[in-house]
């Protein structure tokens, strides 16, 4: 089963310095990288800049269209405009097949911030402890995920030594 997480940073290149730190982490077979995005945070900006990774060696599990609907009801980036508010009764089942809801939704958006970052990662496979060394101390801090409680609070713990 894949794992959807959320993961802040404290600043607004953090989230996008952690991409080739997950390319080499894949190499390595450390972590199956599905699809992820970053969202990109200047503190001097009005809204957020997001981007799908493309470039990783995974082929993408997720559309452009599942990240652009996803950042559009946590960020109200207006590109999506007055789709978003159409589309989101018709996507809230999608949503919720990925543990998407609407306390994720409130939680992420409550998090990030002008002068952050934020990654979302679909992922499987992760060995943590290894992934965990290759990130630099404090650098990120989970946010959310569609783990079981218990594993979202290991997850924590590892990410917060």
């Amino acid at each position: 089963m894949a794992t959807l997480t959320a993961w802040k940073f404290p600043t607004p290149e953090g989230a996008a310095q952690v991409e080739e730190t997950l390319l080499s982490l894949q190499k390595q077979s450390l972590i199956q990288i599905h699809d992820a995005a970053v969202v990109t945070w200047p503190a001097d900006r009005k809204q957020p800049k997001t981007k799908q990774l493309h470039n990783l060696a995974a082929t993408g599990a997720l559309s452009g269209t599942f990240w652009g609907m996803l950042f559009g009801l946590i960020f109200f980036v207006p590109l999506l405009g007055a789709a978003v508010g159409a589309a989101a009764g018709a996507i809230g089942g999608s949503l919720a097949d990925v543990g998407i809801d609407d306390d994720f939704i409130a939680s992420v958006r409550s998090e990030v911030e002008p002068g952050t970052s934020a990654l979302f990662l679909l992922t499987s496979d992760a060995v943590v402890d290894r992934v965990h060394e290759a990130f630099p101390a404090g650098s990120a801090e989970l946010i959310r995920s569609n783990l079981s409680k218990e594993d979202e609070a290991k997850l924590r713990e590892t990410f917060e030594a």
